[in-house]
């Protein structure tokens, strides 16, 4: 067949969405399908823009462009998913989350408001339309459902270079891999090492708009010996860094899905995540494989130093890990099949 893929692209910003979009393309070739990945510029500023680029999306007919039949299209993000096409299918990687879980009444302009009520109205009435609808995750399907009153199905997928992930002997640092931003939260972890009892290290590794910041806490708290920014690391670093960690740290505000979550499971680590972090609830099981806390970082450190105190019980717990990644049976085999078979 030829797919069409929908997707948004923000210039110089990569993450899980980017990592999916490719995934899912390279999976569908593997299967044999001629496959472009359509990606629709967005910003998340000026509103205006987000208007404009709705209505570009909304009229956009995707049947045969240029007159190139297209068999299927899949769309998975804001607003690519208002194209039209007979056969469409909803991958919804997440929604418009500024007007939605991240919206503020109390802070919001007269813009913001506006835009709100104009994505509330724009999915309500673009995504009730599509046929076949899954997403993500069951998170990001409970909020679709709550939000917009619309049903969908969660079909989950394994992280990029899954076959790489391997387990080593336990070295005394926390791993935490993640964009630098405020809603992935690696100040909770920075504060909590104002707390901890036991002498391990913390790695944080990524880049973002948060480092500076991030930087000035460790630099006012006089952790320079506990947290250690690492910046941009290459695959076979993240990859080396997780397997001799003793634990790993993901605790965002309301992820979507988390892959830090299944590639720490991959390399039989245990995940200390807190109560809202969404995403990363569907894989951590509370004292199976991993420990889930409040977002407090005095919560935080004494998860830490349980874990570090008790090594074996640290080392099975990501054993657990492991063997709850391989029982979910993540292939992208598998989802492009479910994808395509409806």
């Amino acid at each position: 067949m030829n797919i069409l893929v929908t997707a948004s692209h923000t210039p110089f910003i990569h993450g899980g969405a980017s990592y999916l979009a490719q995934g899912l393309v390279a999976a569908l070739r593997a299967a044999g399908h001629q496959v472009e990945l359509m990606g629709f510029p967005f910003s998340f500023q000026p509103e205006r823009d987000i208007h404009r680029l709705m209505d570009f999306c909304a009229g956009l007919d995707l049947s045969a462009p240029n007159g190139q039949p297209v068999e299927r299209v899949i769309s998975l993000q804001f607003p690519g998913y208002a194209v039209a096409h007979p056969h469409h299918t909803l991958w919804l990687i997440h929604q418009h989350r500024s007007v939605y879980e991240l919206y503020d009444p109390n802070t919001a302009t007269p813009e913001q408001s506006k835009l709100r009520e104009a994505v509330i109205a724009f999915d309500q009435r673009y995504l009730a339309r599509i046929p076949a609808r899954f997403t993500i995750s069951q998170r990001v399907a409970d909020r679709l459902q709550d939000y917009s009153g619309i049903s969908a199905r969660g079909l989950l997928h394994p992280p990029a270079y899954a076959e790489g992930y391997y387990n080593a002997e336990p070295q005394p640092y926390l791993f935490c891999p993640s964009r630098l931003e405020q809603l992935k939260r690696q100040d909770l972890l920075i504060e909590a090492a104002r707390h901890l009892r036991s002498p391990l290290v913390i790695l944080i590794a990524g880049t973002g708009g948060q480092l500076s910041r991030y930087q000035q806490l460790i630099d006012q708290y006089g952790l320079h010996r506990r947290v250690r920014l690492l910046g941009s690391v290459s695959e076979a670093e993240k990859i080396a860094l997780y397997a001799n960690a003793l634990a790993v740290f993901f605790a965002p505000f309301d992820e979507d899905y988390g892959y830090i979550t299944l590639e720490a499971m991959l390399a039989a680590k245990p995940v200390i995540t807190c109560t809202d972090s969404g995403g990363p609830l569907e894989f951590v099981l509370p004292d199976e494989t991993g420990r889930v806390v409040p977002p407090d970082p005095q919560a935080i450190a004494a998860a830490i130093d349980h874990l570090h105190a008790d090594r074996q019980a640290a080392i099975a717990l990501g054993r657990a890990g492991r063997a709850r990644y391989e029982a979910l049976q993540l292939s992208w085999p598998r989802t492009v099949e479910t994808l395509l078979g409806v």
